[in-house]
């Protein structure tokens, strides 16, 4: 069942530097401390009157029918990691987007321009950061809007001009945490490069999202009658690239050296280099042309 104009508040909590986390901890002890942090962030959630949308890695995205109860649950959710350490370690932090506005809701899952912006806001956070819009801020009770400060500008692929960036404070400290003079910089070094044909494009900080399907308002436009008029977007989130699949027939991803998935109304983070392909398996034809994405994440 589909419903449109739906509003609600969406939540991005991303578990900081889960990549160190398997460098220091190993892979099993990393993949255990890590899956005991989306353990509390969904019970927080839950418990503050959320919804758990999905997992995805070491980060969880989650919907509210109510903004205030988000901002609490967001509290809580760095709060309720405290007490989780391996060894001597220090307990894990997280980051957190929050955008509240219409989404359609579609079975198991949300879509909209409320998703794409809170994902824009996580991936500005710092560790233990609560980040939103100015446009979210006005909707809160007065408690929550007396919490937020107004940190930068920046623009967002969709709209128009520049958008005021606020954080919430929620820890006691002498001054706010504030983000650095230029929202770029905290981008990651990385950048996802990728190629069909002669075409080639780039996902980055600069240009944090790709659309791809039928239709000519897509960046990347594939005439096939497989591929779905908007099939599948690929996002930035802080150093990370995330396919996901907005389509009738899903999407094939294989990343080099393994074996070749299906993604549908799903996600999937891609790294390494390999290729994609709309609406077909991946399969290379005779006469050694790729009828299909190649990608590669590149250090800057």
């Amino acid at each position: 069942m589909t419903r449109e104009n739906v509003k609600l508040a969406i939540v991005f909590a991303d578990v900081a530097n889960s990549t160190r986390l398997y460098e220091s901890l190993g892979n099993k002890a990393a993949r255990a401390l890590i899956g005991q942090c989306l353990s509390v962030l969904s019970s927080v959630t839950e418990s503050h009157h959320g919804r758990v949308i999905k997992t995805i890695g070491d980060e969880i995205m989650c919907t509210f029918a109510d903004i205030d109860h988000a901002v609490d649950a967001a509290i809580e959710m760095n709060r309720g990691l405290i007490d989780l350490r391996v060894d001597d370690n220090l307990p894990p932090n997280i980051y957190v987007g929050i955008q509240f506005g219409p989404v359609i809701v579609e079975d198991d899952d949300v879509f909209g321009d409320a998703v794409n912006v809170a994902a824009r806001m996580v991936s500005l956070a710092k560790q233990r950061q609560i980040i939103t819009t100015e446009e979210t801020v006005r909707s809160m009770h007065p408690r929550h809007r007396n919490m937020s400060r107004n940190i930068d500008r920046t623009a967002i692929k969709g709209k128009s001009g520049e958008i005021n960036i606020y954080e919430i404070v929620w820890e006691e400290k002498d001054e706010t945490i504030m983000l650095d003079a230029s929202l770029d910089s905290l981008i990651a070094e990385t950048s996802l490069q990728l190629r069909l044909g002669n075409q080639v494009f780039v996902v980055d900080q600069n240009h944090p999202a790709l659309t791809l399907g039928r239709q000519s308002h897509n960046d990347l436009v594939i005439d096939d009658i497989r591929v779905s008029r908007t099939h599948a977007r690929i996002e930035y989130r802080r150093g990370k690239f995330v396919l996901i699949d907005q389509s009738t027939n899903g999407t094939y991803c294989a990343i080099q050296g393994e074996k070749a998935v299906r993604i549908k109304r799903d996600e999937a983070t891609l790294f390494g280099k390999g290729d994609i392909s709309l609406g077909r398996k991946i399969q290379r034809h005779p006469s050694g042309k790729m009828p299909f994405i190649h990608f590669e994440v590149k250090l800057a």
